[in-house]
């Protein structure tokens, strides 16, 4: 009997009220599955487990720990993620499709998007999906044949997957974060790192200390992305060329597949992205020249080291989407000289290391949010020279980021960057990271370019 066959006459539980269990939902609806949504934060769906379930689909971002997960493990009920169904779905209804993805701390989803860039110079058949653009569930369920899935996964999604198998994967870096959902570090790179047992092939970040060294006893074909001449099995730089020595039929031949000005912009740790979703395409067959037009073609998301405005030699510069310090490091460390904007909800992570590596880059602080004064006691540690500030929030997103615009005039001259890269998330005094970036995009606009 088919999987699908197989959930005829049982009952099912979607965990998870949110996009991902939407698209389950539509789902199973569409196959005439008996399943309910459970969320108690929804008013749509159950509140709780008032029923035996014989499967229950986990959307990501649920704690293994949550009391309505604990109910449905003490009931036998089966535990399945969402990429775990979608992966037993794709078996029955694509047999062929070959996925590949990546994962990290940062840049997963720019790099994620350099692939579909990729995908649509080449004109594969392939779509980014996961944890950017819709579930994988639903690209499953569109109908559209797509030869290949590339999946963005976040440590949520992988932390409660076991079952997909990936023609390549890249590990991008790990750094801290997410502590308040794994309970340690080591827990939540254990979640980064199950990647690799899913892959034939890693494409992995030679800089990247954390990456390294937790692969080393994987025992399958390592890649190795480097900012400097490559050797054979690895993807590297050659002055201004980015060079392939891993994936041609002669490991002493070198093939260059673009060059730094096609990566925008050409700061170090996007030239490391560009050379992961390179390693993705040239593990499934595309082209050197395919895999150069399509990275000469993509642009950044909004939000990440986007300029908002450039006015008397002041660079204003939005990377909301850096909320994490491992993202707000890599902002800092590509300006010269930052009045930097910092702050918001931790998520448990240290601000100490983001602070000493990049103490020389930061002119002035500007600091908001609930956990602003951790970030203050790094200063205080790490970067005494730095003079910081602090922006009270009397609950008006605009207000905040007007106060926030006027202190960076004070502070700014010519050469510095305005830089809002907060090493935290947003929820605190925003609903999100896109509302912030944009908040302050538009105050600085209003303000500043007059």
């Amino acid at each position: 009997m088919s999987y699908l066959g197989s959930l005829q006459g049982k009952k099912i539980a979607v965990v998870g009220a949110g996009v991902t269990g939407q698209a389950v939902h539509k789902f199973l609806a569409s196959r005439s599955l008996d399943h309910d949504t459970i969320d108690e934060k929804d008013k749509g769906a159950k509140s709780d487990v008032s029923t035996h379930y014989d499967l229950a689909i986990i959307s990501p971002g649920w704690k293994p720990t949550h009391p309505l997960i604990e109910k449905l493990r003490a009931q036998g009920t089966e535990l399945i993620s969402e990429l775990d169904f979608s992966w037993l779905v794709k078996a029955e209804l694509a047999p062929d499709q070959k996925w590949i993805a990546l994962t990290g701390t940062n840049g997963k989803t720019t790099t994620v998007q350099m692939v579909q860039s990729i995908f649509e110079a080449s004109g594969v058949s392939g779509i980014a999906c996961g944890n950017v653009g819709q579930p994988v569930i639903e690209v499953l369920a569109s109908g559209k044949n797509h030869d290949f899935l590339a999946l963005e996964l976040s440590s949520f999604q992988l932390a409660w997957s076991h079952l997909p198998r990936f023609v390549a994967s890249a590990l991008l870096n790990i750094a801290p974060d997410h502590i308040d959902w794994h309970g340690s570090f080591d827990a939540y790179a254990d979640a980064k790192m199950k990647l690799l047992e899913f892959s034939e092939v890693a494409i992995l970040n030679s800089s990247d200390s954390e990456s390294v060294l937790r692969s080393s006893a994987w025992g399958g074909r390592k890649i190795f992305c480097v900012l400097d001449t490559p050797a054979a099995n690895e993807l590297g730089l050659v002055e201004n060329l980015l060079i392939d020595r891993a994936f041609g039929s002669n490991p002493q031949q070198a093939v260059a597949f673009a060059e730094l000005a096609d990566i925008t912009p050409t700061v170090p740790h996007n030239v490391s992205n560009a050379m992961a979703a390179a390693g993705l395409a040239l593990a499934i067959g595309i082209s050197h020249e395919d895999i150069r037009k399509g990275l000469s073609a993509f642009k950044l998301d909004s939000h990440r080291l986007e300029v908002v405005l450039e006015k008397d030699g002041i660079t204003w510069v939005d990377d909301s989407k850096a909320t994490n310090p491992h993202a707000a490091c890599a902002a800092l460390l590509s300006q010269l000289s930052s009045i930097w904007i910092a702050g918001g909800l931790a998520k448990g992570a240290s601000m100490d290391d983001l602070v000493s590596r990049s103490a020389k880059r930061i002119k002035n602080a500007i600091l908001i949010g609930q956990d602003r004064d951790l970030i203050a006691a790094a200063l205080d540690k790490h970067a005494p020279h730095v003079t910081y500030f602090r922006v009270e929030f009397d609950g008006d997103p605009e207000n905040l980021m007007r106060s926030v615009v006027s202190k960076a005039q004070e502070l700014a001259h010519s050469g510095d960057t305005v830089l809002l890269a907060p090493a935290c998330a947003s929820m605190d005094q925003f609903k999100d990271y896109g509302e912030r970036g944009d908040i302050f995009a538009r105050v600085v606009r209003e303000m500043v370019g007059m």
